[in-house]
């Protein structure tokens, strides 16, 4: 299983490590096991884990009702749920070899 992905009864618990103020939202790989985004939006009043769930939610093809922030509100390392996806969904999704 990737180190960055996590399948719960709830869902998929997506491990990151968020770089905000970025020219531009993307997806850049892995970073000491956790999926690296880098993120166009500055890390003031939420508004980096808004632009988060917004571009996953995008990327994954689910609503952002379907992606939750369950630790690293105030950190550049995040935990993500995403519920309805299985590891493999989310790994095909995100163009990422999955174990699974």
């Amino acid at each position: 299983m990737s180190a960055y992905l996590t399948e719960t009864e709830d869902g998929v618990i997506l491990s990151l490590k968020v770089q905000p103020r970025s020219s531009k939202n993307q997806l850049v790989g892995s970073h000491d096991g956790a999926l690296k985004v880098k993120l166009t939006a500055a890390p003031v009043d939420g508004s980096a884990n808004t632009c988060c769930c917004k571009f996953l939610a995008k990327l994954l093809r689910v609503p952002v009702r379907d992606i939750d922030m369950i630790t690293g509100a105030t950190s550049r390392h995040k935990r993500v749920l995403v519920k309805g996806l299985s590891c493999a969904d989310i790994a095909g999704r995100l163009g990422l070899e999955s174990d699974h």
